[in-house]
């Protein structure tokens, strides 16, 4: 099976986040002759170092909700389907870098074990994130010269990420009977000010590393109301917080409440914190002359951070489009699949 089938192949198979069995199982059983294999959960490790030095490639096995986008189907050199960026192209470029057949060989030989790391709930909240179980039932992740998470960025290689902080904003108001207003207070209107200011808003850049990264504030979702005829007594927004690293988690909260300060109550959901830009890595060096492309830091929130937070040296590098990801009309043009697997095949064969 070539790359771009195997993509047909994990795209089709739906895993959206808490539903990830089918495709553990399918990795699982795709490496369970060739190599280590550790399922832990819905989590699958493939590979494991031995008195060389040693890579862990990671992915994530979860999508967003179905928009109506799978199966998957190729039209002209693009494949359009959920998870196609985001970032099952990743996954498929890992399974044939771990291959024991086709054109993994090479790599598989090389002067450095590969060691892959299949994970799940990645989409969802921080705290329920796969991957930590995985750390630690593996401490011996923490030992790889490299560690390359392969979400998407347009090949080119990305690093470390923004912060996330997600919290319910919360405005109260009073009911009353709509024809009435003046017996009431309307709490989405009572808000409306204060998001007006924040669509103005503009992200504020920091430089980290020599890298850019812009902290910026969304609302996301938003609910309030009980009946078109009842003036909305309570109205609640997410407020979605991307910092850079310049602010650890404490930091990156007081900022949000400042800018929510408007608001009734705050409530803070979910949280993940920022990754710097790594310290001096002769390997990391080494990938960027086969990647070739524009280095810069990753503006969203990867699994860099989780890693980096246990003195790991990790960077994004994958062949998904930044700008597809969650997308109802996700795609990715097909020769990335190649583009990406061409660099991190010949990286590893002569790191």
């Amino acid at each position: 099976m070539n790359i771009v089938d195997t993509l047909g192949e994990l795209v089709d198979i739906s895993s959206v986040t808490g539903d990830e069995d089918e495709i553990a199982s399918l990795i699982e059983a795709r490496f369970r002759d060739q190599l280590s294999t550790i399922r832990l959960g819905n989590s699958v490790v493939v590979g494991e170092p031995s008195d060389k030095p040693f890579v862990a490639l990671y992915g994530h096995t979860d999508t967003v909700p179905e928009q109506g986008n799978r199966p998957h189907r190729i039209e002209g050199d693009r494949m359009i389907g959920l998870g196609t960026s985001d970032m099952k192209a990743g996954v498929a470029v890992m399974i044939h870098l771990l291959s024991g057949n086709a054109e993994s060989s090479d790599a598989a030989g090389g002067p450095v074990d590969v060691v892959g790391v299949f994970y799940d709930k990645e989409e969802g909240a921080a705290a329920d994130n796969g991957l930590e179980d995985v750390l630690n039932g593996m401490p011996w992740l923490e030992d790889a010269e490299l560690s390359i998470v392969l979400e998407p960025t347009d090949l080119r290689l990305e690093m470390g990420c923004n912060g996330v902080i997600n919290a319910d904003v919360v405005f109260r108001g009073h009911a009353a009977h709509s024809a009435r207003p003046w017996l009431g207070e309307n709490a989405v209107t009572k808000a409306g000010r204060w998001l007006a200011d924040l669509h103005e808003r503009e992200p504020e850049s920091y430089t980290v590393g020599g890298r850019e990264f812009r902290e910026v504030f969304s609302v996301t979702r938003a609910e309030g109301g009980i009946a078109n005829n009842v003036l909305p007594a309570r109205f609640v927004v997410n407020l979605n917080h991307r910092f850079p690293p310049v602010f650890d988690l404490a930091e990156a909260e007081t900022r949000l409440r400042e800018v929510a300060d408007a608001a009734d109550e705050i409530v803070i959901k979910d949280r993940a914190p920022a990754a710097g830009v790594p310290a001096e890595n002769s390997m990391l060096h080494h990938l960027a002359a086969f990647t070739r492309g524009e280095v810069r830091s990753k503006q969203g929130w990867t699994d860099v951070a989780r890693l980096s937070m246990r003195g790991i040296p990790a960077v994004n590098y994958g062949p998904g489009e930044v700008a597809q990801a969650h997308q109802a009309s996700e795609s990715i043009a097909v020769e990335n699949l190649t583009l990406a697997y061409d660099a991190l095949s010949a990286f590893l064969a002569t790191s």
